[in-house]
């Protein structure tokens, strides 16, 4: 097993990727459930609008593996050569039989599925994984992997004795993604997960080359220990992938917020439509769409090298790339600081207002 250690060298080689990077969620039927045709045309989209290799990001988790095999069957009558698209396939959640109308995994989240999923981390599951994922992705194939989840994973332990084999079950499946990539059959190894203190164990412990954040740095949310944690990621050459920038779609105007439906009955429903409101306010004042503005405070970190976009519509997907390369005006920034809105002291965005 490839681990670091207070005396190990640190650091891996950063991976080379473009700054926008297509989430697959929505070929798996997250919220919605879209047809085949469409799901083709959200591919077919990912190469219209890139110049280069695509890089695509998927995960057994998505829709039980539907977005794998979606994402499979449109490359394919897309006719896709495998050199033209990169893909990243987060493993730790496998398909199983659906038993009853309804999955069990994210209630709510995910429409019209045949399957079920179940979280499989060690190092036979991984291996369980990461083969299912190559037969839904048949004839394509994953070049980047990663743990999905293992934040939930180690939160279902029971007790002490429970997060200690949990622990260890995990390190079992990154022994078996070291392996793959020691054979050459993976090119690099991250983590993806919602509890960015989960990464950062995970990164003081294993060699990583990256890191997916989710719903952790965003517009709304993003305390400086996390700001810290990516400054030290950058330091020791290890990428970091920013997704869910919107906090599922609530900063923009959708009914989610971190996969849970707002309804504005609770405090803390209340709490987040004011913000929001506040947001798309000074948003309108400056002519910056709130799309615009979390993706660019989601990248303006420096060990930040991509963002993953997901869209369920393919005339979107142009508005996506664009939105990576989006700069609003430091008197937006500022305004959002002397709002509240977020961090006065963010080192990232208007600093010399707020020297």
């Amino acid at each position: 097993m490839q681990t670091n250690s207070t005396t190990s060298q640190l650091g891996t080689t950063a991976l080379q990727l473009p700054p926008i990077i297509f989430g697959s969620s929505a070929l798996g039927n997250l919220y919605q459930a879209i047809g085949d045709e469409v799901k083709r045309e959200i591919v077919s989209q990912w190469f219209t609008q890139s110049t280069g290799v695509v890089v695509a990001d998927s995960a057994g988790k998505y829709g039980a593996g539907l977005a794998l095999e979606c994402m499979a069957a449109a490359l394919t009558q897309l006719g896709i050569d495998q050199q033209d698209i990169l893909i990243s396939n987060k493993l730790g959640w496998r398909r199983v039989p659906l038993v009853g109308s309804e999955p069990t995994f994210e209630p709510g989240a995910w429409v019209d599925l045949k399957h079920d999923a179940v979280q499989d981390i060690s190092y036979d599951g991984m291996l369980r994984c990461w083969e299912q994922g190559c037969e839904l992705l048949a004839p394509y194939q994953p070049q980047i992997v990663s743990v999905h989840d293992p934040d939930e994973y180690l939160a279902s332990a029971v007790d002490e004795s429970d997060a200690s084999a949990r622990w260890d079950d995990l390190g079992g499946a990154y022994q078996a993604l070291f392996e793959l990539k020691d054979r050459g059959t993976v090119s690099a190894i991250g983590v993806g997960s919602k509890d960015w203190r989960v990464s950062q164990r995970l990164c003081d412990t294993y060699d990583l080359d990256w890191v997916m954040l989710a719903t952790s740095l965003t517009i709304y949310e993003h305390s400086q220990d996390l700001l810290d944690f990516v400054e030290s990621l950058r330091k020791r050459n290890i990428s970091v992938i920013n997704s869910a920038v919107f906090n599922s779609g609530f900063l923009i105007g959708e009914d989610f917020f971190d996969y849970r439906k707002i309804t504005g009955e609770s405090a803390e429903d209340q709490s987040l439509l004011k913000w929001r409101a506040k947001f798309h306010d000074i948003c309108a004042r400056h002519q910056v769409s709130p799309a615009e503005a979390c993706v660019a405070f989601g990248m303006s970190p420096p060990g930040v090298i991509a963002t993953a976009l997901n869209s369920s519509r393919p005339g979107r997907i142009a508005q996506n790339v664009s939105l990576v390369h989006a700069k609003p005006a430091d008197a937006f920034w500022s305004e959002l600081k002397n709002s509240g809105l977020i961090a006065e002291d963010y080192p990232y965005l208007a600093v010399n207002d707020h020297a």
